[in-house]
């Protein structure tokens, strides 16, 4: 499988911080503002976000971690013991400007169940977007308010996005899972 790498640990860096300084100005009223990371890696992204906000505005944004598991359409034959995180949203979401985040926007079907889980926890007054990567391939008509790179993408690559969190180095990679055929295989195609 070929691996190229597509942001380094620098590119995130700055791309947190433009993304931070476009939530704020989206958000005048930052004071009913929260970040609600999808787990696993959406919740680092909301933490990264919340300090560069409060490092550009003085202002500490209350982060959230959200298990989408449950409300997965694609559940069937998942072992849901091995998947399940731990939801936690600070306060109410019931008035507020909720900003989800995750790591990769694709289908559009982790966002829907997100929207999902979050609505069970109240009514927000409004639900936004901030994804890292969007590599297209929507399923369902969803889009994201804040993007950090659109990555157009076959179905036949995956995005893997590492955070020092998590994976212990900051980097997105593109990876090709379509194994080179060689000569003979593709004179049997034919």
């Amino acid at each position: 499988m070929a691996n190229k790498i597509i942001m380094t640990s620098e590119d995130i860096r700055r791309t947190l911080a433009r993304i931070a300084h476009e939530i704020i100005e989206q958000n005048r009223a930052t004071d009913s503002l929260i970040l609600v990371g999808v787990q696993t890696r959406g919740v680092p992204l909301a933490r990264r976000l919340a300090q560069n906000i409060g490092k550009f505005e003085g202002l500490k944004v209350p982060i959230g971690a959200l298990d989408i598991y449950p409300y997965r359409d694609d559940l069937a034959g998942l072992d849901l013991e091995a998947v399940i995180h731990r939801t936690a949203i600070p306060g109410t979401v019931d008035g507020k400007s909720v900003i989800l985040v995750d790591d990769v926007l694709f289908t559009g079907r982790s966002v829907r169940a997100a929207m999902d889980a979050l609505i069970d926890h109240g009514r927000p007054r409004s639900i936004q977007l901030a994804v890292l990567i969007d590599r297209g391939h929507r399923e369902l008509p969803i889009r994201a308010d804040y993007v950090g790179k659109n990555m157009p993408s076959s179905r036949h690559e995956e995005i893997q996005v590492r955070l020092v969190e998590t994976d212990g180095v900051d980097e997105v990679a593109l990876i090709s899972t379509v194994e080179k055929q060689s000569f003979s295989e593709l004179g049997k195609a034919g």
